[in-house]
């Protein structure tokens, strides 16, 4: 695979390290007093970025320091810009991160492929990081951030914000005081259209680009290509495999997630995904993934069998989760298949238990909700713990970017090797783990 040379190093590391499953983000935030303030830059202020931005920023504690983002416009840097009159402004990540040392920590929120390549030399810098999800564009990107996040004892937040919802951890309570028994399998969607696709290949032609975008900037370890309107910045980039992870990448961060937290998940052994043919340019409009997991303390049986599926209206059969015909399943979200019962996650509302006469009495938990972007800013100050820092949310976005390459390979069942970064049965799907990267940005391994 590229970066075949970096490999054998950053496994050795990485084992020195110690394995990352289960480390906890109190054992090693570089913290500073609770009562000193945290100096923040935001990298991509538009669209998600505006709330993420805010979000942090709603923290008594909070100074923003520094803003930027590739487009000047007003619905970009320009209203965080209005917003923060007092911070510093950018349209390149590289030169904020060299002339503002004295940042404490850095919100990445742009397309997903530049998040490894801007939160990648923010942590070297020391600098902790909220970063959007998928964490990564890539899985060996997943791993070094993990191994980085924890070689400099940094505090991390993936921008699964749902998690900290009270639907979803009250779903996790649920399942972790045993309300369905031990899980037997699992079905989780997404079956809305993707909207973001607009074009089936790359379109010819370009057309003028705004005085207020920096192209090159915006484009930055991914190949150059001729700027098209509308058709990448500043919202269909979902679309491109240069850019994003299609369906399962924008939302199996979230709807996987309490799947991952309830039952302690790690990494899949087997992913196999239907899909159809596709090219090289755009992502498919569905797909369907399975994924098998070992055991753990919450399911029943040697393996758990979850499956994924995403496209305009496709979920699973009622027959498949054993659910009665006359309940109208969500749009989106997970059904896991208990022993003692179902238990219906929906993304987002409260959760369900089936069947309807048995738990009709049941009292369900009330864990109540967490501010997921308060919970960052207080971390770095010493205050409490990030539940989605890069020691899980690593591991779930690897097994969210292994279906996509599965996807690319479909048809394939393909042996996932974690301990080794490797897929095993497929040097095809292996060479996927990774990416070449436009000279002149390529990222500072470990």
């Amino acid at each position: 695979m590229t970066q075949r040379l970096d490999r054998r190093s950053f496994l050795k590391a990485s084992a020195i390290i110690g394995t990352a499953v289960g480390f906890n983000a109190a054992s090693w935030s570089r913290v500073f007093g609770a009562n000193e303030r945290l100096r923040v830059a935001s990298i991509g202020t538009g669209g998600k970025g505006w709330s993420d931005l805010m979000g942090v920023a709603a923290s008594p504690k909070v100074d923003v320091v520094a803003l930027c983002d590739i487009d000047s416009s007003a619905q970009h840097l320009g209203r965080a810009a209005e917003k923060f009159p007092q911070a510093k402004k950018f349209s390149d990540w590289r030169r904020l991160l060299d002339e503002e040392k004295a940042i404490d920590g850095v919100i990445v929120s742009t397309p997903d492929h530049m998040h490894a390549p801007i939160a990648i030399p923010a942590m070297h810098r020391r600098k902790h990081v909220f970063c959007q999800k998928p964490l990564t564009h890539t899985v060996f990107e997943a791993r070094q951030m993990q191994t980085l996040a924890q070689k400099n004892q940094l505090v991390t937040q993936m921008g699964n914000q749902i998690q900290s919802h009270e639907f979803y951890r009250t779903a996790v309570q649920l399942v972790h005081d045993g309300a369905i028994g031990k899980v037997r399998a699992v079905h989780s969607w997404q079956s809305g259209k993707m909207g973001w696709r607009l074009v089936d290949d790359r379109p010819v032609g370009e057309d003028p680009i705004p005085e207020s975008v920096k192209w090159d900037d915006w484009l930055g370890v991914a190949a150059a290509r001729p700027y098209k309107e509308k058709i990448y910045h500043s919202f269909n980039w979902r679309a491109w495999q240069d850019y994003s992870n299609g369906q399962l990448g924008d939302f199996g961060c979230h709807i996987l997630d309490p799947v991952f937290m309830a039952l302690k998940l790690t990494a899949p052994l087997k992913i196999k995904a239907d899909a159809p043919e596709m090219n090289r340019e755009v992502w498919p409009l569905w797909s369907t993934v399975h994924y098998v997991f070992p055991k753990t303390a919450f399911t029943a049986g040697e393996t758990l069998n979850v499956t994924w599926y995403d496209g305009d209206g496709r979920k699973p059969t009622h027959a498949d989760l054993g659910l009665p015909a006359t309940y109208a399943l969500p749009g989106s979200g997970s059904v896991l298949i208990g022993e003692k019962g179902s238990l219906v996650i929906p993304h987002v509302a409260a959760p369900k238990l089936f069947p309807e006469e048995k738990f009709a009495e049941f009292k369900q938990p009330t864990p109540g909700h967490r501010d997921h972007y308060l919970q960052w800013a207080d971390a770095c100050r010493g205050e409490g713990q990030t539940t989605s820092h890069f020691g899980y949310s690593a591991n779930l976005t690897e097994t969210v970017l292994l279906g996509t390459i599965a996807i690319r390979r479909r048809g394939e069942e393909l042996a996932w090797n974690s301990a080794d970064l490797k897929i095993t049965n497929s040097a095809a799907a292996n060479e996927l783990l990774t990416k070449p990267y436009r000279k002149g940005w390529e990222p500072q391994w470990i």
